[in-house]
Order: C-alpha cells, then sequence, then structure tokens
C-alpha cells in the first residue's frame, strides 16, 4: 500500500474551508483509494517537534503503487489542480510505502 500526504500552506488564510471541501469533492472515492482524510493543522500542538507551517494536510491511502499512480491522473484530480493551484503558496507531497504486515 501507499500513503499520499499532502501539505498545503495557504496564501490567503481564508481560503482553508473553501480547499477542504474541495479535497472533498475532487479526491475521494477514487478506484483503489482505502482511505481518506483532510483537515486543518493542528495549530493548539506547538511541541518543539510539531512541524506547524501548513494550513491543510490529505491523505489518501492507495492500495497499490499502480492506483496511486492511476489517480495521478484522473480527471477530478487534475480538476482540482487547475481549481486551487492559485491558491498554494507551497505544497510538499509525502509518498510512503506501507509495511502491511498482519502482527495479529
Amino acid at each position: 500500500m501507499l500513503s499520499h500526504a499532502v501539505y498545503f500552506t495557504m496564501k490567503d488564510k481564508t481560503s482553508i474551508d473553501s480547499l477542504i471541501e474541495s479535497c472533498r469533492t475532487h479526491l475521494t472515492n477514487h478506484p483503489g483509494a482505502v482511505s481518506f482524510s483532510v483537515g486543518k493543522c493542528a495549530r493548539e500542538y506547538d511541541r518543539q517537534v510539531n512541524d506547524r507551517s501548513f494550513d491543510v494536510a490529505l491523505e489518501i491511502i492507495f492500495e497499490s503503487n499502480a492506483a496511486h499512480d492511476t489517480y495521478q491522473t484522473a480527471d477530478r484530480h487534475q480538476q482540482f489542480i487547475a481549481e486551487n493551484a492559485e491558491k498554494w503558496a507551497q505544497v510538499r507531497v509525502f509518498d510512503v510505502e506501507i509495511d502491511t504486515l498482519d502482527r495479529n
């Protein structure tokens, strides 16, 4: 499985909620997606190790690299980018191969 985590820093903080809604509209229910989550930075967690340099975090877990690759070129994903790219000051993407060992 593959975790696709994206951290958005917005140019205008008033657009945070609309970006979250756009994520829900365009990035949910893609083939091969096992889970989807999106939310705001939890600013109240201010430990030395916390990175709070983002406004919105998105994580989609895909069943395979192939499912992720299909998502990248999907029309809904491309529409999301087209509608929102001008709102971002920075986007950081972290793709992680997930250990799927059954520990039971």
